[in-house]
């Protein structure tokens, strides 16, 4: 997470003992999606798909 916030790529708020990302950018934002549902495939065992 260092080097996204160091290239601008994640905006960074910290509330208490909890530090917030924030995607910066469409771009950004669909690429963690498509990441978060890989590891939901891996997890569920669903197939992966193209």
């Amino acid at each position: 997470m260092g080097k996204l916030r160091l290239a601008g790529l994640v905006s960074v708020r910290r509330e208490g003992r909890r530090i917030f990302y924030r995607a910066r950018g469409g771009h950004v934002r669909r690429l963690v999606t498509e990441v978060l549902q890989a590891a939901s495939h891996r997890v569920t065992g669903a197939p992966e798909h193209d």
